[in-house]
């Protein structure tokens, strides 16, 4: 596991992810529907930051991801005619940017202490309110991602 975390195969992992994503966008619903949502990319990025071995790792990890992702999916979504906005490359974009910082603080979550905790259920809580407010309300997938997520921060060690 730790070998895959490293920032190429991070960026080809967010390539593959992104081909994937516009291809169940174009030729399925509900899969294309969980991918379409933030959910789903913040459970992703809760995994790689958490298993990265330091800060500044997850923050290395996650970047590539983020950005082979977008540059596949908008590029498919081009190549394809599929209909997107540039308000979502946009806002994509600068969540993108802003990974590193959320990975640094993800990262954190697996530490003892009260900071820790706020961290994660901040992380749930945005989780969930991007699904009410992004996309008008929570669905079945939704709860099955978060119960994930917080299995993840809460329950499950993480050896360092």
């Amino acid at each position: 596991m730790k070998k895959l975390l490293n920032p190429l195969c991070m960026f080809i992992l967010g390539l593959i992810l992104g081909v994937i994503s516009r291809l169940l966008d174009i030729y399925t619903t509900n899969l294309g529907n969980i991918f379409s949502q933030m959910a789903i990319w913040i459970l992703f990025g809760v995994l790689i930051s958490i298993y990265s071995s330091s800060k500044k790792k997850a923050m290395l990890n996650i970047f590539p991801f983020c950005i082979g992702m977008l540059i596949t999916y908008y590029f498919v979504a081009f190549i394809s005619k599929g209909v997107y906005s540039n308000m979502f490359i946009v806002a994509w974009t600068i969540f993108a940017f802003c990974s590193p910082i959320l990975a640094y603080f993800t990262w954190m979550t697996k530490q003892k202490g009260i900071f820790p905790k706020i961290i994660s259920i901040g992380i749930i809580l945005v989780s969930i309110l991007s699904s009410i407010i992004l996309f008008d309300r929570l669905r079945i997938y939704d709860f099955i991602i978060n119960a994930i997520m917080i299995y993840f921060l809460f329950i499950k060690k993480i050896d360092r």
